[in-house]
């Protein structure tokens, strides 16, 4: 008889984006467990950081992950790994990607040019993903087919409005993740059968 442990499917979801766009926020809003997190002190931060932080500003950064796990019925699970927002975490990217069912693009509209390098390790890999408008206090306001205009992403590249401290708000972005990576996944396979 096999083991519960063994009956357990974990589907792997990424949360990227740039620095300081929510992702530790996000995974810690909807995780059912306490999120494990790596983070350092701001003002600690090494070369590519962006030093001190001043007030009213973020106090730490994302080191190596965060990781978080929403159950969605008896064996199934998503797993949540938030990346760093830095270029030191690059060389994680491999790991963390492979086998990813999909991703979530955390993008601040002060700085979504952030959002660039994501979207690029997400297209070259092949991984489905959603961007994830983190609308809070001080962000511009931009419609979904702005920030996607503003991104060049593919057309179908589904955008959505959220706030990551919200975990309802959070839970709408992973579900409309797993409702593309899944038609993303199926035309795939639809291909390449002769």
């Amino acid at each position: 008889m096999a083991s519960a442990r063994s009956e357990l499917l974990p589907l792997k979801i990424l949360v990227t984006g740039g620095l300081g766009a929510g992702k530790t926020t996000l995974v810690g809003a909807v995780s059912e467990i306490r999120p494990l997190r790596t983070e350092e002190p701001a003002a600690a931060r090494g070369p590519g950081g962006v030093g001190a932080v001043g007030a009213g500003e973020r106090r730490t950064t994302t080191l190596v992950m965060d990781f978080g796990r929403i159950t969605l019925r008896s064996g199934l699970s998503l797993h949540l790994f938030g990346t760093p927002g830095q270029d030191r975490g690059a060389f994680l990217w491999d790991e963390l990607a492979r086998g990813a069912l999909g991703a979530v693009v955390l993008a601040d509209t002060r700085r979504l040019q952030d959002c660039f390098p994501a979207v690029d390790q997400l297209e070259r890999r092949g991984v489905p993903f959603v961007v994830a408008v983190n609308c809070f206090p001080g962000s511009r306001p931009h419609g979904a087919h702005d920030v996607a205009a503003a991104l060049d992403l593919d057309r179908g590249t589904p955008v959505v409005l959220c706030d990551a401290r919200d975990r309802d708000s959070g839970k709408e972005v992973l579900v409309r993740l797993v409702e593309h990576a899944a038609r993303v996944h199926a035309a795939r396979l639809l291909d390449a059968v002769p």
